[in-house]
């Protein structure tokens, strides 16, 4: 959500600074557009960020000892935030 929030952030900044060429007294649109597109490339980046942050994965290893033959047993086990247990 984060990314597409950055994306549109970013087109609207360009429209204003790039596109429109109305000058008011009152506002600047460049300034306005080139703040919008400076946001949105931050918040595109952050989003980033954060997406690769949740893809990390979790893994367990358990190590026993087999009472009955005497033998090590490792078990391993990964769990991706996208995996339901």
């Amino acid at each position: 959500m984060s990314i597409g929030s950055g994306i549109a952030l970013f087109v609207i900044g360009a429209i204003l600074a790039f596109a429109v060429n109305v000058q008011m007294d009152w506002i600047n649109l460049d300034i306005i557009g080139y703040v919008l597109m400076g946001a949105g490339v931050l918040i595109f980046i952050l989003g980033l960020v954060l997406m690769t942050r949740k893809r990390q994965s979790t893994t367990t290893v358990r190590s026993n000892v087999d009472p009955a033959s005497g033998e090590a047993v490792q078990q391993r086990s990964t769990i991706t935030p996208n995996d339901t247990i």
